[in-house]
């Protein structure tokens, strides 16, 4: 049983949505969110404030989580922000080519996470740990949405398509050409989609477990209601879309391009002359040399296991470990991860600049990765990429009442 509440959300007054909602904190490097910050409306201003300090600022220092709280505060009396009268789940859509896919926007359980009902795949890094749970707090807000998943339901795919059949209160497309949309779900349906997700037997974290960890963190120091739930979106998982989570190497460990194919025969077959895009599980195609190859795992190398049957961890077991000597790919300077919307163009313009090697490899399904969740085990880092990114500044969930609390402008909101 999935414990999923409404909650009342701060959230773009609908005229400006465009203007606010930014890409999330963690795919923009200091550039790139300073560029968006010209928009002084735009929530990178919340989700990376160091931009409205001096430049080379740490991202972590003190004064950059205050000025998030600042700017946070000044979003919300200027009444850029503003606050529903009453709790109701949200319904936040994505258009990218021809992909849709609608989740719901709610207060998840931490309870149901600390107990493992919300599963895992992933382990989090204290560091990152720290900053989420830092930012939460001097915020006294969760901005940033834990992206969750879980097997459909018939009644679930129902209510989406009935609620999201009407018009939205906004529609913004973005600089990528994604549409993206948001409906607030009426209140007297409020009650038939939190029994819909109660007839879900487990929810997956997709993306997000820095923040979900966070959530927990916070609500073991305060233990109020409001700390007991964390801001996510939840998406059924057959409206998903993975990319892979390519891999690019800096060097070959002293090999020439001659030796390491030698040595990674030992775990695939090698076909020259390959596709730049693997066509099936098991297979993936790699750049070296200015060419591509095709390369078919063994099956003595595959297994049922669920985490050492992964495409990445047979590339991670049999070669960027044995062979080029990356053990920790976490930690690794060697190694670098390239999101699979870049395609296989990125992986040889990083080989042709420099890199020895790149691999394209074939999606994590979500089907692999909810059979690791459930096995209490982890999957290698970086191993899925999902697409469109959800963006921040959707919606903001408040941990306390303090503040000002702006009237809504517009129509067609239940504020």
């Amino acid at each position: 049983m999935a414990d999923v509440r409404p909650f009342r959300a701060l959230r773009p007054r609908d005229d400006l949505a465009s203007q606010i909602i930014a890409p999330p904190y963690d795919v923009l490097d200091e550039t790139a969110a300073r560029a968006l910050a010209q928009e002084p409306r735009c929530f990178v201003r919340v989700t990376r404030a160091e931009v409205d300090l001096p430049e080379g600022t740490d991202p972590h220092c003190e004064a950059t989580y205050h000025k998030a709280r600042e700017n946070l505060d000044a979003f919300v009396s200027d009444g850029l922000l503003v606050e529903d009268r009453r709790p109701t789940y949200y319904l936040y859509g994505q258009v990218m080519g021809d992909h849709e896919q609608v989740g719901v926007l709610a207060a998840a359980s931490v309870a149901e996470y600390d107990d493992g009902g919300i599963a895992r795949h992933e382990l989090t890094r204290p560091d990152k740990e720290d900053d989420r749970t830092h930012h939460m707090d001097v915020l006294d807000a969760q901005v940033g949405l834990v992206f969750l998943t879980y097997r459909p339901t018939d009644r679930l795919t129902e209510l989406l398509a009935e609620l999201s059949s009407r018009a939205p209160a906004w529609e913004v497309t973005t600089e990528d050409e994604v549409i993206h949309r948001l409906w607030p779900v009426p209140l007297d349906r409020v009650e038939a989609l939190r029994a819909a997700f109660a007839e879900v037997d487990r929810l997956y974290i997709a993306d997000g477990h820095h923040r979900s960890a966070a959530a927990s963190r916070i609500h073991a120091q305060r233990r109020t209601e409001a700390s007991s739930g964390f801001l996510a979106g939840l998406y059924p998982a057959d409206r998903l879309q993975v990319l892979p989570y390519n891999r690019v190497i800096s060097d070959l460990n002293g090999h020439t391009p001659e030796s390491f194919l030698e040595a990674i025969a030992m775990a695939y077959e090698v076909h020259a002359n390959g596709p730049d895009t693997p066509i099936r599980r098991g297979e993936l195609s790699m750049y070296l040399d200015d060419r591509w190859f095709r390369l078919i795992a063994r099956p003595e190398v595959r297994s049922f296991d669920p985490v050492a049957g992964l495409d990445v961890s047979i590339l991670q077991d049999r070669v960027l470990s044995p062979v080029l000597s990356i053990d920790d790919p976490r930690r690794s300077t060697r190694i670098s991860f390239v999101g699979g919307i870049h395609g296989p163009g990125a992986l040889e313009e990083a080989v042709d600049a420099g890199a020895a090697v790149a691999f394209h490899l074939y999606p994590t399904g979500l089907e692999q990765l909810f059979a690791v969740a459930d096995a209490g085990e982890v999957m290698p880092p970086k191993s899925t990429w999902f697409e469109p990114k959800l963006r921040e500044g959707v919606v903001v969930r408040r941990l306390s009442s303090a503040g000002r609390r702006p009237q809504a402008q517009g129509t067609g909101r239940p504020r």
